[in-house]
């Protein structure tokens, strides 16, 4: 039997060794929580003996507070392209030491370095059209959502929203322009997109139910909706686009303020590795990026899957979107009356 010196030095030793424990704070939205936990959290516990704590919500919510906190709080941050850039204009986020993630050479092109010196993507998505097969003639290009049969039959992204600001660059291009340089023919070409718009939705889920009650047939959409969009209406389908979807990418940055910088370097690398990236992919949680990850079809159906499918995708300059959001944002509202 221990004496009670015994298990007092006992408690002593275990609440040292409890403080010494390094603690990594990630900052992500928190879905498919269990797979995550699974496939990236408790291995990665198991590899760096270290504890991992969370801080979860939206892009602008979490992007906001870390602002607030001049970049301090986190030492790992998971946020869309859009509002990384938002990051990177802050002034919150260290420049990434790429020799220190050596699975970063395994990665396509796109996700390297998407936005310079700053985080590496994890995983890549896209924007496109989606539609109802069994109301709409097949959708081809993006020019196709000016068709007149498509009359009262489209939901748009709210401008406010990631894609939003992508239907004005597309409708610029409809139109002949680049929309940051005449953004007049850019929305003269938006306007002419109102008789065949039903609605803007802000959500995901919005848009899925504008679609499950039959209110649109038509909608702009991130791929991460599709599986929800099919199980409410099985017809609807994927544009297969010739001018292309748009990419959507996801990145992990290191803040400035960030205390565990040497955790966080590993914990970027080991997301970014064959394993993770495989298991993830395999399991419908994230898009890989890593090249050396192989699907079967059936599991590659629901991603931007592989170098042909990467290297159709259009990208974005969000640093001219975020310059001329705001001005986007009033002509669109004096369109769509928001």
């Amino acid at each position: 039997m221990k004496t009670s010196l015994q298990i007092s030095m006992i408690a002593l030793l275990a609440s040292a060794a409890a403080a010494q424990a390094e603690t990594l704070t990630i900052s992500w939205w928190g879905y498919n929580g269990d797979k995550l936990n699974a496939n990236i959290i408790e291995p990665f516990k198991e590899q760096c003996g270290c504890d991992v704590v969370f801080e979860t919500g939206n892009n602008a919510d979490r992007l906001g507070k870390l602002t607030a906190r001049g970049g301090k709080g986190v030492d790992v941050i998971y946020l869309t392209d859009s509002y990384s850039q938002l990051g990177i204009e802050s002034g919150i986020f260290q420049e990434i030491d790429r020799s220190r993630i050596p699975n970063v050479e395994k990665l396509y092109e796109i996700a390297q370095a998407p936005q310079g010196p700053y985080g590496p993507a994890y995983t890549v998505g896209r924007a496109g059209i989606v539609y109802d097969s069994e109301a709409v003639e097949p959708i081809t290009s993006w020019g196709d959502l000016w068709r007149e049969d498509l009359e009262s039959s489209v939901s748009l992204p709210g401008i406010t929203t990631t894609a939003g600001p992508m239907v004005v660059v597309m409708a610029g291009k409809h139109a002949g322009v680049d929309a940051y340089d005449d953004p007049d023919a850019a929305f003269e070409a938006v306007a002419e997109l109102e008789p065949n718009t039903v609605k803007n939705y802000n959500t995901g889920s919005e848009m899925v139910n504008l679609i499950s009650t039959g209110e649109a047939s038509v909608a702009i959409a991130q791929d991460f909706t599709l599986s929800s969009l099919k199980a409410a209406v099985p017809t609807m389908t994927w544009a297969e686009l010739e001018d292309g979807d748009i990419a959507t990418l996801n990145t992990i940055n290191i803040p400035v303020g960030a205390e565990n910088v040497d955790l966080a370097y590993e914990f970027i690398n080991f997301v970014l590795s064959t394993e993770v990236q495989q298991i993830n992919g395999e399991q419908g949680v994230d898009a890989p990026v890593n090249t050396e990850v192989e699907l079967t079809p059936e599991q590659a159906s629901v991603w931007t899957y592989g170098p042909e499918a990467i290297a159709a995708l259009n990208r974005m300059d969000y640093e001219k979107m975020n310059a001329a959001k705001t001005d986007w944002i009033d002509r669109w509202n004096e369109i769509f009356g928001m």
